[in-house]
């Protein structure tokens, strides 16, 4: 995208890339951390979805120990973690048909999650988006981060967001709008796992040299709604074997949320 249309220019404390926990918990707590100093901090987060969790679409079971420290009256703030984990069970799965139950006291540790919560985690970040905003953050919405803006020293400055109006031959369409450059003092990359911008930055810095390489698998998500008597609102169930062999690592889960939602 690096041309010469001019772009309207926006300067912030700290620029954070990606609407996720890890962004927006980052934009809560230095926003708590700046009112506690008596300091002001001008924070955007831009996220490229239409709105905060409309790219989050996984279920999960949410242990809530980080949201304690970071808002310790999240109940009272309406915080979206209302199924208790009642249980959790693990099967070898032999077959469509046949499976196991794997004993309790072979199953490791951290795979116990009484006392954590099945969430949603598009509503868990639309909460924390809601927290952020009340806190002053800016939050932009549907502005995709297509580049990092590096100083002529070669330092990240911010980042350019999407022009819009593009087709798909690459060519304006009416209406078309150059996108923004975001700069700050720092800037946070919370993309996710295989970001865009975070791969970039890895080749330019030479940040992956002494690191394992990176490690990614393919996850199938549905929700579900099954006959109320097989449903236990609560019940986690993770599964080993088929369909896969093996030689190839993964699994599956089964989250019992509400109303009979699997």
């Amino acid at each position: 995208m690096t041309d010469k249309v001019q772009r309207e220019s926006m300067e912030f404390d700290v620029v954070i890339v990606g609407g996720g926990p890890a962004g927006l918990a980052t934009a809560c707590r230095l926003m708590q951390l700046a009112g506690d100093n008596g300091a002001e901090l001008n924070i955007v987060v831009i996220e490229k979805g239409s709105e905060i969790g409309a790219h989050i679409l996984s279920g999960n079971v949410f242990d809530p120990r980080g949201l304690t420290e970071l808002f310790p009256d999240w109940a009272d703030r309406g915080a979206p973690l209302a199924t208790t984990v009642t249980g959790d069970d693990i099967h070898y799965l032999l077959s469509p048909s046949a499976g196991q139950r794997v004993p309790g006291f072979l199953v490791p540790a951290p795979m116990h999650n009484r006392g954590n919560y099945i969430v949603s985690l598009g509503r868990v970040c639309q909460w924390l988006g809601e927290q952020a905003e009340a806190l002053g953050v800016n939050v932009f919405a549907g502005f995709a981060a297509a580049e990092v803006v590096y100083d002529h020293e070669g330092r990240v400055r911010g980042v350019l967001t999407s022009d819009m109006g593009i087709g798909k031959d690459g060519r304006h369409k009416p209406g078309w709008q150059p996108g923004y450059e975001l700069l700050g003092k720092y800037t946070v990359f919370a993309e996710g796992c295989r970001g865009n911008l975070g791969e970039s930055l890895m080749k330019r810095f030479d940040l992956r040299r002494d690191a394992d390489p990176q490690h990614y698998g393919i996850g199938l998500k549905e929700i579900w709604e099954i006959d109320p008597a097989l449903h236990e609102e609560g019940k986690v169930v993770h599964t080993l074997g088929w369909p896969l062999d093996n030689q190839t690592e993964g699994g599956g889960f089964l989250y019992h949320a509400a109303d009979n939602k699997v």
